[in-house]
């Protein structure tokens, strides 16, 4: 893998690791956040590649707040069981109340 890969996948990280508990955020948002806005499906792979770097991965999600990533979780429903940890409401592989529990780092991160 190329170096800019792998230093885009460390700044998804850092974006993923700022996802405050019980909220959720999108691919394409940490995507647009780090300038680089048709890269969602780099955020996908960097999240599917994201065991053991302690990146809270179960909270990126698609941008209807479907749980895409889900079978990239040991267990069948681990995802959704981590979310529903942290009191997001899933039903059918779909976050309720989505506009709710967005997280969005561009107003987050600047006003602080």
């Amino acid at each position: 893998m190329k170096q800019e890969t792998l230093n885009f996948f460390d700044k998804v990280y850092e974006v993923a690791k700022l996802i405050p508990y019980g909220r959720v955020t999108s691919y394409g948002t940490i995507a647009k956040y780090l300038g680089a806005a048709k890269s969602a499906r780099m955020v996908g792979y960097a999240m599917n590649g994201s065991t053991g770097k302690d990146v809270p991965a179960h909270r990126v999600v698609n941008r209807k707040g479907l749980l895409t990533g889900k079978h990239h979780f040991d267990g069948t429903n681990l995802m959704q069981q981590l979310l529903e940890s942290e009191g997001v409401i899933v039903v059918d592989n779909q976050i309720q109340n989505f506009d709710s529990v967005f997280w969005d780092p561009a107003k987050d991160l600047l006003t602080k």
